[in-house]
């Protein structure tokens, strides 16, 4: 199989898998609703267009620098209230993320990506990314593509994140059917995340 590469690095990045009314979470890695999305607008497809050959890709994140969560507070106005919204942000971020799939989608996507008919963000529209979004398509499944690219900073990745048939792992629900205003849809899938650190790594027994 063939990987395409994604660097997903900016000053603020936000992606909420789990957003309700005044509460505007992000969890702390790119969700595949965010990058799915990111990769729509580059390729130019409206909310109503399908999503079928996008969704089918297989995602994985490898965390190169977790970045710090934090929060901005907003003031909102309507007719009746006053009410205050909280809205989450990973701040100083930095991101690998892979898509595994047929080749000829990911030459596809790359070559928008690299000149997107539609703005591109990290999660919202306040999150503009820093410098080029596309490594470039690998020869390699998307765990060897993660696991081998080279590493920008000292030490090891925070961890990883994939995709996993096994049902007993954790179910995340940012699958999207529809990015539809009107009818805004999704659907779980399950994730496997691979921490670096050992809980127990020097500790005598």
């Amino acid at each position: 199989m063939n990987t395409l590469l994604l660097r997903l690095a900016a000053p603020l990045q936000s992606w909420g898998a789990d957003s309700k009314f005044e509460r505007r979470a992000t969890n702390g890695e790119p969700t595949k609703s965010g990058v799915i999305g990111l990769v729509a607008a580059a390729l130019g497809r409206r909310r109503t267009e399908p999503l079928d050959d996008l969704t089918k890709l297989k995602f994985g994140v490898r965390i190169d620098k977790p970045g710090q969560i934090m929060v901005d507070f907003h003031t909102a106005h309507s007719t009746k209230q006053t009410y205050v919204t909280r809205r989450y942000y990973i701040e100083d971020a930095d991101f690998l993320v892979g898509l595994e799939g047929e080749l000829d989608l990911l030459h596809t996507i790359a070559a928008a990506v690299n000149t997107p008919y539609f703005p591109l963000f990290l999660g919202r529209r306040s999150c503009p990314p820093t410098g080029p979004l596309c490594l470039g398509v690998r020869d390699a499944s998307l765990e060897e593509a993660l696991r081998n690219e080279c590493f920008p900073y000292k030490g090891a990745p925070a961890a990883f994140v994939f995709e996993t048939n096994d049902i007993s792992a954790y179910r995340q629900r940012d699958l999207p059917i529809s990015y539809s205003q009107q009818h805004r849809k999704y659907a779980y899938r399950n994730v496997d995340y691979q921490t670096q650190h050992d809980a127990f790594e020097g500790v005598n027994e």
